[in-house]
């Protein structure tokens, strides 16, 4: 029971803090340019897809498919993909079907990233930003995007562990204590960066005021 628990709140944790930071730079910048002059005219720059909002979920969608073709020779015909407490396994699994199991979450994943970051650059007209602007668009669809590689994280990490301990009769670590890692830094990420949008947020007032 703790461990759906605990990918429930790291997915929450993940919505959280992108919905978050997408409303806080969207209010602020509101409030901005309903104060700029009106005869201040506002260059617009196009908001365009860069591999980099993606290149985590990427890295780890290649890797796995690499460690995959490795580890498929070393699996056993029938895999043990879920254990006990004790660590016990009590499940199995084919080998091709295990093999599936573990790409298509990171296929989907990545796929999800990179379709939430182009449909956003797609509606440039919320993104369009003037020069000056206290923070980059691109900024927020890189954390956006890459924040995806947090549940494929989870998943690449069920996958070695299954593989290792089908392969060795190793396993790397009892899955409730990874997600509890997982989950604080997780939330340490999100403070740090939410902190930083809130100071520069705070800061632009006054460089506009001193210019």
């Amino acid at each position: 029971m703790i461990i759906p628990i605990l990918i429930l709140s790291i997915i929450f944790l993940f919505g959280l803090g992108c919905g978050a930071a997408m409303w806080f730079v969207f209010r602020h910048r509101q409030k901005a340019k309903s104060k700029q002059p009106a005869k201040e005219t506002a260059t617009m720059q196009i908001l365009t897809f860069r591999w980099s909002y993606i290149v985590l979920p990427l890295v780890f969608f290649s890797l796995s498919i690499i460690l995959s073709a490795y580890f498929y020779h070393l699996l056993p015909t029938e895999v043990a993909y879920h254990f006990k407490l004790d660590g016990t396994p009590d499940r199995w699994l084919s080998r091709e079907i295990t093999i599936i199991w573990v790409l298509i979450p990171q296929l989907l994943l990545t796929l999800m990233a990179g379709g939430i970051t182009w449909g956003v650059t797609k509606l440039g007209k919320l993104f369009g930003q003037t020069e000056g602007t206290w923070i980059k668009p691109q900024r927020i669809l890189s954390f956006m995007g890459n924040m995806t590689a947090l549940p494929q994280l989870i998943v690449f990490f069920a996958m070695l562990n299954v593989f290792s301990y089908n392969s060795y009769q190793v396993q790397l670590m009892p899955m409730w204590i990874f997600l509890l890692i997982i989950l604080g830094l997780a939330t340490i990420a999100l403070i740090v960066f939410l902190a930083s949008i809130v100071y520069r947020a705070r800061q632009h007032p006054r460089r506009i005021s001193s210019d």
